[in-house]
């Protein structure tokens, strides 16, 4: 497995791996017809891969025999309480690669971009009620930092926690 900056011809594949984790983390949390309802091809349209820009979401994906099978995006933080911070906006890893590292692989990697453009700590944001994301995101050092939220992603609204790290 190696990891790589996202290329906009990797869209598709970023999407798909996107929509079947939203579909199998997200069961439960968010109703099913909305989750089955989810098209990688209406998502690929959205995404931006490969600018040079610092300030701009920069992707890197995880690939394991041609495959995406991971991503994480960052960027400076969005939140105007924490501007001087780096943000993690996505990790989602494919269904079938849970619980093999591939995670762990693109936190260190999202950090140490985060790290590279100047940030001391980070930020992300949490679906309420996400337990095995908060798991994760706590061995990895991040804590709720109080703030809540309600969003609208993709067209749904939901309740979001933030959690916050060193870097």
């Amino acid at each position: 497995m190696f990891l790589r900056p996202a290329e906009p011809d990797d869209a598709i594949e970023v999407a798909r791996v996107h929509v079947r984790s939203w579909q199998a983390g997200y069961r439960g949390l968010l109703p099913d017809a909305y989750l089955d309802g989810l098209r990688a091809e209406n998502r690929a349209q959205r995404y931006r891969f490969g600018s040079d820009d610092v300030r701009e979401p920069a992707t890197v994906v995880a690939i394991d025999d041609g495959t995406i099978c991971g991503f994480a995006t960052t960027a400076p933080a969005r939140d105007p309480d924490v501007v001087d911070d780096g943000e993690l906006y996505a990790l989602y890893v494919d269904p079938a690669w849970w619980g093999r590292g591939v995670g762990a692989m693109l936190i260190a990697a999202a950090r140490g971009r985060l790290v590279e453009l100047g940030f001391r700590n980070a930020v992300l944001w949490l679906l309420a009620g996400n337990a095995r994301a908060d798991r994760f995101y706590r061995i990895d050092g991040w804590a709720p930092d109080g703030p809540a939220r309600t969003d609208s992603v993709w067209g749904m609204m939901v309740d979001e926690v933030r959690y916050r790290r060193a870097l």
